[in-house]
């Protein structure tokens, strides 16, 4: 057998930024690397384990035999252990076999940097690559302006093991959902696809949250290369990617990054910040160097190699306090005696500059549930730096309100106004996401009440709320087209529901309602700032009636829309208007093409000098029940 080569693909500098914390390219030095030494061809081999007393690769190219290849320390304390192994190709698969120096503990672990896992159950490493011609350089070019924050962007959330199953309720592939899925996307009109967590995860329940895979598309859809062409399609369509990335824990399965070499290399070694209750799970260790160096090195791994256009991070909100899920007794304040977890803090911060710093038109979304200041401000001025932050509260908010019975709902109008007084605080995106159809929640139209039109009409009225409310929009997959079961990770949507005109109008809805996004410059230039937004009348609780205004740059294209929502048709009612001419309805969600009744104004409403709603002019409107109806200024 073929001994180890000593060969290494570090220098002097790399090193240091390693130890630094600074270097964000680790994936081009640590792992399998297929490589050439002296005209031999075979693999580099590169992993930390600082505590190791020896390293050795095991695989189906040594029977998983100990010792046969054991791989050299460098002598500079980075505590890499690195070797070329010539003969091994594509394909091959591999883990380590760490003895620590920790009474001799062995572990035989997955290899942290791998390009591609072994199909799970199963969790070894395969020697891979990531060669691909990509065709999607017209997007790559342009993303800065699709991807801006002055832009519509229409989010649909996707779990890729349950949107569609094929026959015997197989998985779809990657390359399938290259076909079904890009055309879908594009056929509803949404601006960008969210992928729950594709990284390698052994776990099926844990919807991908568990990940053990950081560097690989998890192979229960395909190779690497196929996950490459289903984020090529996307972008060739115009559809933006983004992944959600999932830094603040890990499992400890026996293959994963727990317990690495025999020591808490990735975790923190103090329980009460190196494990996680609600999930059962390790959290890393945000004030180590190198460690922090591996989460930023994975995101920009992720930018870089597969063309990715966001990353959404999940659970920032047990990032960012040292009491999140424990009780008293069960964490430790921070130097000043807060609850503020200052390195997961201060990683947050650095993650973002580097992020945008290095790459044009990208966008990073916290998943943060708490009043934490400044989230989507950058860190010049003390903000975490992220792009957008979902809107929890108006999310928890609005879906109580929709709950009560229409009869009851002029008692909680300020459940619906509220959100307006700290709207434009953050970047907010505003996420109907798959946290709300699981665990005995419900899917979104059997939250609605009422009988079966009402249901319909209710959550045609909520998603039209949702498009003309500041903020960008995130849709789970299927409310598209109003699942009626909670979602199931194990089988497919409910797609037979498409046959029913209820259900179909849904999905016309929300295609006309994207549409009306990306058309509308009112309904996103000025999506984060109070200047794109004007309350007309917010207090008409007895009818339980709301009227505002989304403004733009160019004031002509200002829209006015009227929300009802109660099934009461209301006839002259009505409104202030900012000058004279006319107003045409654009946009209404009781259309009969969406299931509703067909009210509607005329093709033109005159504007008259009656002063009302504080304003000099007004106009008499036709409210359908349990509606939007939206309208542009004309002259």
């Amino acid at each position: 057998m073929t001994k180890v080569i000593a060969h290494s693909l570090f220098t002097d500098f790399d090193i240091d930024l390693f130890k630094a914390g600074k270097h964000f390219r680790l994936y081009e030095k640590l792992g399998a690397h297929l490589t050439e030494v002296n005209g031999v061809k075979g693999v580099y081999f590169a992993v930390w384990a600082p505590t190791a007393q020896s390293v050795s690769v095991v695989g189906d190219f040594n029977y998983w035999t100990q010792g046969e290849h054991n791989l050299n320390v460098r002598w500079d304390s980075s505590g890499i252990w690195e070797g070329f192994i010539p003969d091994i190709s594509k394909g091959a698969l591999y883990k380590y076999k760490i003895r620590s120096n920790i009474n001799g503990v062995i572990t035989e672990k997955a290899d942290p940097f791998a390009l591609y896992c072994e199909k799970p159950p199963h969790t070894a490493s395969v020697v891979w690559d990531l060669d691909y011609k990509w065709k999607d350089e017209n997007w790559m070019q342009k993303r800065q302006d699709y991807n801006a924050l002055d832009k519509p962007y229409s989010v649909y959330e996707v779990h890729l093991g349950s949107w569609r199953r094929a026959e015997h309720n197989r998985f779809l592939t990657y390359l399938e959902l290259a076909d079904d899925l890009v055309k879908y996307v594009k056929e509803t009109g949404f601006t960008h696809v969210e992928f729950m967590p594709i990284m390698e995860y052994p776990y099926d329940p844990s919807w991908g949250y568990q990940l053990t895979g950081y560097f690989a598309p998890t192979s229960r859809f395909g190779k690497p290369q196929d996950f490459m062409v289903l984020v090529d399609r996307l972008h060739q369509e115009g559809i933006g990617v983004i992944l959600d990335w999932v830094p603040s824990h890990f499992p400890d399965d026996a293959h994963g990054l727990g317990f690495f070499d025999g020591s808490h290399l990735y975790e923190h070694p103090d329980r009460r910040k190196g494990y996680h209750p609600d999930w059962k799970s390790l959290v890393f260790n945000y004030g180590r160097n190198e460690v922090r160096a591996f989460l930023i090195s994975n995101a920009v791994f992720w930018l870089q190699n597969y063309h990715i256009d966001g990353l959404r991070v999940d659970a920032v909100a047990s990032m960012l306090y040292l009491d999140y899920s424990r009780k008293d007794g069960e964490w430790e304040a921070n130097i000043f005696g807060g609850r503020e977890n200052l390195d997961s803090i201060s990683f947050l911060k650095e993650f973002n500059e580097v992020i945008y710093s290095n790459f044009d038109g990208i966008q990073t979304i916290a998943e943060e549930s708490t009043s934490f200041p400044m989230v989507s401000r950058p860190t010049s001025i003390g903000g975490l730096g992220f792009g957008m932050k979902w809107m929890m509260g108006w999310m928890h908010d609005t879906l109580k309100y929709f709950q009560k019975e229409t009869v009851y709902r002029k008692y909680h109008q300020n459940e619906l106004t509220f959100s307006m007084t700290y709207a434009f605080t953050e970047n907010f995106m505003l996420p109907f996401s798959h946290d709300e159809v699981v665990y005995g929640k419900n899917s979104l139209i059997y939250k609605m009440p009422g009988d079966e039109w009402q249901r319909f009409a209710n959550l045609r009225l909520l998603y039209s709320y949702m498009f003309t409310h500041p903020g960008t929009k995130l849709l789970f997959m299927g409310a598209e087209f109003g699942q009626t079961s909670e979602w199931n990770f194990e089988q497919s949507l409910d797609w037979h529901l498409l046959q029913y005109d209820f259900h179909s109008g849904i999905k016309r809805l929300i295609t006309d309602l994207n549409q009306l996004y990306k058309s509308q410059p009112a309904l996103y230039e000025k999506q984060f700032s109070g200047d794109g937004f004007e309350w007309i009348n917010y207090s008409d609780h007895q009818n339980a009636i709301l009227s505002y205004m989304r403004k733009g740059n160019n004031p002509d294209e200002n829209l006015i829309v009227v929300c009802n929502f109660t099934e009461v048709v209301r006839e002259n009612y009505r409104i202030g208007i900012p000058k004279k001419g006319k107003l045409k309805e654009i946009f209404n969600s009781d259309a009969t093409i969406y299931g509703g009744s067909g009210v509607e104004n005329s093709n033109t409403l005159k504007i008259e000098t009656v002063a009302y709603d504080g304003r000099d002019f007004s106009v008499a409107l036709i409210l359908p029940p349990l509606s939007v109806t939206v309208y542009s200024l004309i002259e």
